[in-house]
């Protein structure tokens, strides 16, 4: 019965109590207000202590085997007894004294708990309610303390457990180890048998292959042997090709050397002393064309390699006939030395039956008028230049040779450092501003010319950045005019050859510097002369105790180790040298003295040209220098000669191009065909092309 009241003032003071006090709203989501009490933290009475220290006082009177009581747990009797006069509702309005006690004055300060419990106990609560809720709090702290016994009673039983789980945990990670090691060791052992395995594979291997490689070597050696052998024969035949083609081309040139020789022997009978009515260019020219033929045939098999043995019959075969050639023409002069002794017996026999008649007869019968040596009109061509032009070109080459003895102090500078390094200036200063001329522009070519003419002027000219001058040294102008003329003759081999419109730009600036210093004009003639003597023109003979290296070289051909150049490439240095020659005759520097004459003008031209319809022709040679000359000259010529100009025409497609035919090969005709063409288009349209890249007058102005 005690318990059932128990449960209601349980009840009651839990409805009083703060947590009993919340209001419980259905639609608690829907306000804000009713989660606030939830909120707020919990409060406990402030005489909650009273009542613990009231209640524990009663426990241990009734647990305490004398009954008896201390003055402390007596003193709350009368407390708790006023406590219950309280009225239930006074409980809240006593908090409020309570929440302003810490900003009371400190007079009230010295006053003990049990006198402010004896004032507000009766006002307060009733002795259940203190009972009921002294009793709760007293659960709760025996609650608590239980719950922190097996608190740690639970720690110690997590601390055991987890020393277990490290102590097993450690067991496990050595038997982890042990078995890894374990493994490990079986794996290395079974690397290792796989390792003994293979390499006993692999030496078993390595055997076979050593064995197949000594059998390989054998038969490489074999073969090697075999293939040094093949070389070698292939080398002794290639040595015994190369002797026999070397024997055959020394034959080649034996055969020519008598061939050039015998033509030697007709040319003095050309004109025989004693037989003025004789006349034997037939025997010449077809000589000189005897000689022809071998020398292209030479040059083709030299481009080719070595001569074969039809090349040597076919020379064998020329050399016979010019062998015949001679026996003929020997056969002919003496038939008519025999016809000559003949007549002049019969003149003689003629004369003394006139001196027998009678003495009385006053008149004598003169005797038949013998021809004298005159002059006959030739049926053939000339083979050799006239004695002036020979002259000319020789008193050209003497200026050349004095030029160079003039400058051997600076050409023979070997221990001189400063002679050396003027020297090398002075050759930069002439040499780079011809290599300079183009088409460009006026104003640049201009530039280029005053180079030049200040250069040989005496003026200091700049260089790479230094001052030069020919006054440096006495023997300075004669190098420079000597250097300058070589450089303009390599510029016309060299870049005319490969570019035929250069021709003209180089031209008028050498027509310019030669108009006014001559002297690099003759240089320039000695050197175009030497490199090209088809320029002059004139066919240089062999002459005896001359090599044929030698004489291919004043022939024009470039030799080298003993190795004549190609054909294709000599013919290419002899056009830029004759295109370039023909622009300069009929060119001059537009900013010099035109009241005088052109220090080489188109009489030159008109004399080359007039003295090469008068040679005998070349196979290719002849064909490419007259084609390249009227390309480039031929309006100019035209235009000064005018009908005359026209007949020279007429006469080179009648007369002359059948002449060059009858001495060209069936491989040679190129340049034979081309001149055909031009020459009968020119007679059609009875008018000679400008050349293609003539300096017009605009150009001047840019």
């Amino acid at each position: 019965m005690e318990s059932w009241e128990l449960r209601f003032d349980t009840l009651e003071a839990l409805r009083l109590s703060s947590k009993g006090q919340l209001s419980y709203c259905r639609r608690w989501q829907e306000d804000e207000a009713a989660l606030e009490g939830c909120v707020a933290p919990i409060e406990l009475s402030p005489y909650c202590g009273w009542v613990l220290d009231s209640l524990g006082g009663q426990l241990a009177q009734e647990i305490t085997p004398s009954g008896t009581s201390t003055p402390k747990q007596s003193t709350p009797l009368p407390k708790r007894a006023s406590a219950e006069k309280i009225p239930p509702g006074s409980h809240r309005s006593s908090s409020s004294p309570s929440s302003t006690e810490p900003s009371e004055t400190k007079e009230n300060d010295h006053l003990t708990l049990l006198e402010i419990n004896q004032e507000v106990v009766p006002a307060v609560l009733s002795s259940k309610v203190a009972k009921v809720e002294g009793c709760i709090r007293m659960y709760e702290e025996l609650h608590r303390l239980k719950a922190k016994e097996r608190l740690r009673q639970r720690q110690e039983e997590q601390e055991q457990m987890v020393r277990a789980a490290y102590a097993q945990a450690s067991e496990q990670l050595k038997r982890f180890d042990e078995l890894r090691e374990l493994k490990r060791h079986q794996e290395f052992q079974e690397l290792q048998e796989v390792m003994e395995k293979s390499s006993k594979e692999a030496q078993g291997q390595q055997e076979k292959l050593k064995e197949e490689h000594r059998h390989r070597a054998k038969i490489l050696n074999l073969k090697l042997r075999e293939a040094e052998q093949q070389r070698q024969r292939q080398e002794e035949l290639e040595r015994l090709r190369k002797e026999e083609g070397q024997e055959r081309l020394r034959r080649l040139y034996s055969i020519q050397e008598e061939l050039l020789q015998l033509n030697q022997q007709i040319d003095p009978n050309y004109r025989h002393k004693d037989l003025p009515r004789i006349d034997l260019s037939a025997y010449s020219n077809r000589g000189n064309q005897i000689c022809g033929l071998v020398s292209g045939l030479i040059r083709t098999t030299s481009e080719r390699g070595f001569p074969t043995q039809a090349d040597v019959a076919s020379t064998e075969r020329a050399l016979q006939e010019m062998r015949g050639l001679i026996s003929s023409m020997q056969q002919e002069i003496t038939a008519a030395l025999e016809e000559k002794k003949r007549k002049d017996e019969e003149e003689k026999k003629q004369k003394q039956k006139e001196l027998e008649k009678k003495e009385q007869m006053k008149s004598q019968t003169p005797a038949p008028a013998q021809q004298s040596g005159g002059k006959q009109q030739k049926e053939g061509l000339q083979v050799k230049t006239e004695e002036s032009i020979m002259q000319w070109y020789q008193q050209l080459q003497d200026a050349a040779e004095q030029c160079v003895a003039a400058f051997s102090e600076i050409g023979n500078c070997k221990g001189n450092t400063e002679v050396k390094k003027i020297k090398t200036n002075l050759q930069k200063a002439a040499t780079i501003p011809v290599s300079q001329i183009s088409s460009i522009s006026g104003s640049k070519l201009r530039e280029v010319f005053d180079k030049i003419n200040n250069l040989l002027s005496g003026k200091p000219v700049q260089t790479e950045g230094q001052a030069v001058s020919v006054t440096q040294h006495p023997q300075g102008l004669e190098f420079v005019c000597y250097k300058l003329a070589e450089k303009f003759v390599k510029h016309g081999e060299g870049e005319v050859s490969f570019h035929h419109d250069s021709a003209f730009p180089i031209a008028v600036v050498l027509s310019g510097i030669w108009e006014l210093h001559p002297r690099v004009g003759d240089i320039f003639l000695a050197h175009l002369h030497k490199k090209c003597p088809y320029s002059v023109p004139f066919y240089p003979a062999w002459k005896e105790g001359t090599s044929m290296e030698e004489y291919q070289r004043i022939l024009g051909y470039e030799v080298h180790d003993s190795k004549v150049e190609e054909q294709d490439h000599f013919l290419k240095r002899m056009s830029g040298m004759i295109r370039l020659y023909a622009a300069i005759i009929q060119l001059r520097w537009p900013y010099g003295n035109k009241q005088g004459a052109h220090p080489h003008g188109l009489s030159y031209g008109w004399r080359w040209l007039a003295q090469m319809l008068n040679l005998e022709p070349l196979a290719d040679v002849t064909a490419m220098l007259l084609l390249d000359f009227l390309e480039v000259c031929g309006n100019a010529l035209m235009k000064q000669y005018g009908i005359q100009f026209w007949k020279t025409m007429f006469f080179i497609q009648k007369s002359y191009i059948p002449r060059i035919e009858a001495v060209t090969s069936t491989g040679q005709m190129g340049c034979l065909s081309r001149l055909k063409n031009f020459v009968q288009k020119c007679l059609q349209a009875e008018e000679i092309p400008l050349p293609k890249g003539i300096l017009t007058p605009s150009f001047w102005r840019t």
